[in-house]
């Protein structure tokens, strides 16, 4: 039993972070559903743009799309849509034999909306309904303006995925948003069972400040951020307000660990994944990743209720100068900017695959 089947067995769903044509028809990804218990697959625009910019499919569908006159955006959506169809309708025997816990597929609305509430919630309830797959999470960011469009789309039926998620108040934030939108839902008589999970990153903390701290502290600031939110995530499972909704037939927000993948080239290649494996969570990694955790990876345990050291080391970062509360909230909103960057250069992508400049 490899490192990925371990972690399945422990509880925790291991989701492939990328979508390409390629993927699909070469029969890779249903090769991972069945030899590394891969169970559901998330997207983003990045993602897509480099799927679009290495694979020839995608050249010749946007050529005929172009003929009926979409605009960028709608031609993109069209082509995400077919892809993550396709890829729901190989998770859907997970989803259903799990009573729709798992086998998700995920994708974003535009990220230029992360400002602007009402679009985002027009948005969402739009590519829900084009893509007519129950097991089809809409991603909308856990920004200022996201959060009031998570509760009402949640209250509206659409299955969410709350993406940017950097630190435990992102995290208590965007679950308090999705219990209003269930508490709401009951108190219009309406099913309380709406799928969600919060996807909080990690590895972007040490990005940002392992060439400010000593060697001592190097990678160790996204674990330590992780394990805080993880022991919130406990907190909020068996806190009285959680389970009178469970109780009415409400389904957890699941916790999601993203940005799973080592950028330090000196730090082993399963750092995060290993230290992040925990039951009730979804891990879900690039597809690097996942290959190395399946050829060498190893399981050692299971993340500590408690938040175990996490405080200690927390407090270690701030005697260095690393203010998490600012850092948190700086992650956020560059990692806004830079979804919305990939997202005008995907677009300036298709638009030149379509002949015009």
């Amino acid at each position: 039993m490899n490192a990925t089947q371990q972690l399945h067995e422990l509880g925790q769903s291991l989701w492939l972070d990328n979508i390409t044509h390629a993927l699909l028809a070469s029969g890779t990804l249903a090769r991972y559903i069945r030899e590394f218990a891969v169970t559901g697959l998330t997207s983003n625009p990045t993602i897509f743009d480099h799927a679009i910019k290495a694979g020839e499919f995608y050249d010749d569908a946007i050529r005929r799309r172009s003929l009926a006159g979409k605009s960028d955006e709608a031609l993109f959506f069209e082509l995400a849509t077919e892809d993550l169809v396709q890829a729901a309708d190989l998770f859907r025997p997970i989803h259903d034999a799990t009573g729709g816990v798992d086998g998700w597929v995920s994708l974003e609305v535009s990220p230029l909306l992360a400002d602007d509430t009402a679009g985002s919630i027009k948005a969402a309830a739009e590519l829900h309904a084009r893509a007519e797959r129950p097991n089809f999470f809409i991603k909308i960011p856990g920004t200022r303006a996201g959060l009031p469009a998570i509760e009402q789309s949640i209250f509206d039926g659409v299955p969410v995925n709350v993406t940017l998620l950097f630190s435990r108040e992102h995290y208590i934030a965007a679950v308090e948003a999705y219990m209003r939108g269930i508490e709401r839902r009951i108190a219009a008589g309406r099913d309380p069972r709406v799928a969600s999970v919060a996807s909080v990153f990690v590895s972007r903390w040490d990005v940002a400040v392992n060439d400010k701290v000593q060697d001592a502290l190097r990678n160790r600031l996204g674990i330590a951020i992780a394990m805080r939110t993880y022991k919130a995530y406990r907190e909020f499972l068996a806190s009285a307000r959680w389970q009178g909704l469970a109780a009415r037939g409400a389904g957890p927000q699941r916790l999601l660990w993203g940005s799973t993948g080592t950028k330090d080239p000196t730090a082993p290649d399963g750092l995060y994944v290993e230290a992040l494996a925990a039951p009730d969570t979804i891990n879900t990694m690039p597809e690097k990743t996942l290959l190395a955790l399946a050829d060498h990876g190893e399981v050692k345990g299971s993340m500590p209720l408690d938040g175990g050291d996490a405080e200690a080391v927390l407090a270690d970062f701030a005697a260095a100068g690393v203010n998490d509360q600012t850092l948190a909230a700086d992650l956020q909103r560059e990692g806004t900017a830079a979804f919305a960057k990939s997202w005008n250069e995907l677009m300036l992508r298709i638009a030149s695959k379509r002949g015009r400049p």
